[in-house]
């Protein structure tokens, strides 16, 4: 099943609670830093997709 943009938003909360949190270590917070980055640049790609996608069917319409 394809992750949503919200789902994926939704995790990328997630991590940005535990990592400021200030009780996850180091090596663990720079594993889901990694993880973070990961999930922006999908986000970023699925926004840039919406984005082709409204404005072919803007000069369609």
């Amino acid at each position: 099943m394809k992750e949503t943009y919200e789902t994926k938003t939704e995790q990328l909360r997630q991590i940005i609670e535990k990592i400021e949190d200030g009780t996850t270590g180091l090596d663990e917070s720079m594993r889901l830093y990694e993880q973070g980055a990961v999930l922006v640049k999908q986000c970023e790609t699925m926004l840039a997709e919406a984005e082709v996608r409204i404005t072919t069917l803007s000069r369609d319409a």
